[in-house]
């Protein structure tokens, strides 16, 4: 391959090799069942090593801010902001009422 190749992730020995071409944006399409064996999305970001033996792909770890970001309105309360100190009150509160 002219440039160096892609490296492949451990697949199933069918799923090893894909073929793929580069456009003239410089984009690269992976094969859907490459993106399918490692469970890659869309909008996945991906960082792009260049190695001795060609082109690495991997997905880019998430920061714990990240993390935190994504996590950010998933338990469904919409009410005002609570502080730790309202948050202990309340258990407290419940403790006691539970007796």
């Amino acid at each position: 391959m002219v440039g160096g190749a892609v490296r492949c992730y451990a697949l199933p020995m069918t799923e090893k090799a894909a073929s793929t071409r580069l456009s003239a944006k410089g984009q690269v399409v992976i094969p859907k069942v490459v993106r399918d064996a490692r469970g890659w999305h869309p909008g996945l970001e991906l960082l792009v090593e260049q190695t001795a033996e060609g082109v690495l792909l991997r997905p880019r770890a998430a920061s714990r801010e990240e993390d935190a970001l994504a996590l950010r309105g998933c338990t469904g309360y919409r009410g005002p902001r609570r502080t730790l100190a309202d948050m202990e009150a309340a258990i407290v509160r419940e403790a006691k009422d539970r007796g």
